[in-house]
C-alpha cells in the first residue's frame, strides 16, 4: 500500500466529498497499523530501459547495477489446508482452504546474444469511480536467461497494500545483477479504497511469506538459491509482513487487534496456539521499507523485541500514511533485541519503496501517487535505498566486512558535510575514511538523510 494524497477533479463538491470520504476509509485502517511479464519489448540484454537503469548523475557507487545480466522468470505456489484470512474474519473463526501465490522472481544469469528484455504489465485500483489502470514498465531482464550459478542468497520482497510485485522491480532487477535471487509474492489484496481488507492482511501478509520460504527451502528453485542465507524485505504493510514473519509477537491488548475476531486473536496474537505459524526461522537480515504497524497503536507492543536478526528501516520524515514518529521511527526504537539501522529520507513521503511511475500512470495525481514522492526525485530515493540496501545485504548475507563501511558514517545527519582531499574532479566520490562526506556518495550531494545505529540491548 501506498501513500495516496487528496485529489479533486472536475467534479462536483459532493462527489468530491464522497472521494475523500472513500479515500479516508481506505488509509484509516493503515493509521491505524500506525503480472506477468507481457511480450519481450526489444531491448537488448543489460541495456538501459527506464528510471535507475538510466541512472541520473550524483548517485552514490553501490546504487550501479552489478556484473550480472538479470534474469525472470515466474512460479507459483498453490497450497492446501492454509488460512483463509478474509473467511475466518468474516465466520469469527479459523476456516482454511486453498491458497495460491504466483512469484515473480529475479536471479543472476548470462546473457544471450540478441535476447530481449522483458516488458512487464499490470494494473492499480484508480480513484473511484474509475476502473483499474492498467500500465507497463520496460525492464532490463530477460525473461527465463541463462542461470549464472548456484547457491545464490536468497531475498524475498513483499509489495504493498493492493500493489504488484512489478511495482519493485528496480530493487528486485538490481540486487539480481549483484547475485541474489529475488522473489516477490503477488500477494493478491483488495483494493485499497476497502479498508476491511486489512485485516485479514494482518494473518496472510506473514503467513504468506513462510509459506513461500517453506516451499523455497523445500526445492522449488532446486539449486539456484541459498536457502540458509535469506533476507526479507516488505514495503508498507509488506514491511509489516516482513517484521513479524521474522519474529515480532503480535500484541493481544493492541487497539488494532481488536478489530480481528476473538477466536483468531486467541490463536495467532500473544503465545496462542498457532503464533508460530506467523515466523520464519533462520532469517539473516530484514529491510522494511515505509513499514506498517508502528504508528500510535502499534500491533506488536514489546512483541518488536522478538526479532533478533540484523534490521534495517528506511523511511520518510513526512509519511502522511504510517507516519514517522511515531511510526517507522518507533518500530526502530522497540526492536530492542536487533542489530539495527535506520535510513531516513528527511521530507520524503511514503511512497519511496516503488518503481518510478510508467506514463500511463503519470496522467492523474491519484495514478502517480502509487509511485512518485512529492518533494524527492523518485531515481534519487531508489538510488540511496539502493545503495544502502546493497550494503546492508552485502554484511549480512554475503558477509562482505568490507560494506560495513559503507553504514558506517561520521554523523548522523548528512546535511552540510564537509570535503577531505582533491575537489576534481567534479563528481568526485567520497572513499570514507576521515572525510566527513559519507563513503560513496559525490561531493556535495548527500544532503537530506538520517542515518542512525542502534546496537541490541545487552
Amino acid at each position: 500500500m501506498t501513500q495516496k494524497t487528496e485529489k479533486t477533479g472536475t467534479v462536483g463538491a459532493g462527489a468530491r466529498r464522497a472521494r475523500r470520504l472513500t479515500r479516508a476509509s481506505a488509509l484509516l485502517g493503515l493509521a491505524m497499523l500506525t503480472a506477468a511479464a507481457a511480450p519481450p519489448a526489444s531491448n537488448a540484454p543489460g541495456k538501459p530501459a527506464t528510471g535507475l537503469d538510466q541512472p541520473e548523475p550524483g548517485l552514490p557507487e553501490l546504487a550501479a547495477p552489478g556484473p550480472y545480466v538479470p534474469g525472470t522468470m515466474t512460479r507459483t505456489i498453490v497450497a492446501s489446508g492454509q488460512l483463509d484470512a478474509t473467511a475466518s474474519v468474516a465466520a469469527g473463526q479459523v476456516v482454511r482452504g486453498t491458497r495460491t501465490l504466483p512469484l515473480r522472481i529475479w536471479y543472476p544469469a548470462r546473457g544471450a546474444a540478441g535476447a530481449s528484455t522483458v516488458t512487464y504489465s499490470a494494473s492499480l485500483t484508480a480513484e473511484p469511480p474509475q476502473p483499474p489502470v492498467h500500465f507497463t514498465i520496460a525492464g532490463r531482464a530477460v525473461a527465463d536467461a541463462p542461470q549464472a550459478g548456484q547457491g545464490f542468497p536468497l531475498v524475498l520482497l513483499s509489495h504493498g497494500f493492493d500493489n504488484d510485485p512489478v511495482m519493485l522491480r528496480w530493487l528486485g532487477e538490481n540486487l539480481a545483477s549483484k547475485g541474489y535471487v529475488v522473489v516477490a509474492i503477488a500477494h493478491h489484496d483488495g483494493p485499497i479504497t476497502d479498508p476491511r481488507g486489512a485485516v485479514p492482511m494482518m494473518l496472510r501478509r506473514p503467513l504468506d511469506i513462510v509459506l513461500t520460504l517453506q516451499r523455497l527451502r523445500a526445492g522449488l528453485l532446486g539449486p539456484l538459491a541459498d536457502p540458509a542465507q535469506v533476507a526479507l524485505i516488505g514495503y508498507s504493510f509488506g514491511g509489516y509482513g516482513v517484521l513479524t514473519a521474522a519474529g515480532a509477537r503480535l500484541d493481544p491488548t493492541a487497539a488494532w487487534l481488536a478489530r480481528m475476531p476473538a477466536a483468531l486473536r486467541a490463536a495467532y496474537a500473544g503465545n496462542g496456539p498457532a503464533a508460530a505459524d506467523l515466523r520464519a526461522d533462520g532469517i539473516a537480515a530484514v529491510v522494511a521499507i515505509s513499514p506498517a504497524g508502528g504508528g500510535p497503536s502499534p500491533v506488536w507492543g514489546s512483541g518488536l523485541a522478538q526479532i533478533h536478526a540484523p534490521l534495517m528501516v528506511v523511511t520518510g520524515t513526512a509519511d502522511r500514511t504510517v507516519g514517522f514518529d511515531p511510526g517507522p521511527a518507533t518500530i526502530f526504537a522497540g526492536a530492542t533485541g536487533s542489530d539495527r539501522t535506520m535510513l531516513a529520507f528527511e521530507g520524503a513521503g511514503h511512497s519511496i519503496g516503488t518503481d518510478p511511475a510508467p506514463p500511463q500512470m503519470r496522467q492523474a495525481l491519484w495514478d502517480m501517487d502509487w509511485f512518485e514522492d512529492p518533494v524527492w526525485r523518485k531515481a534519487r530515493l531508489n538510488g540511496i535505498s539502493l545503495h544502502f540496501i546493497t550494503a546492508f545485504l552485502g554484511v549480512h548475507l554475503k558477509h562482505q566486512a568490507a560494506m560495513q563501511a559503507y553504514l558506517t558514517v561520521p554523523a548522523e545527519r548528512s546535511d552540510r558535510a564537509g570535503w577531505t582531499g582533491p575537489t576534481t574532479p567534479y563528481a568526485a566520490v567520497s572513499q570514507g575514511g576521515d572525510n566527513p562526506t559519507w563513503k560513496g556518495f559525490v561531493r556535495n550531494h548527500q544532503d537530506g538523510l538520517i542515518l542512525r545505529h542502534l546496537a541490541p540491548a545487552p
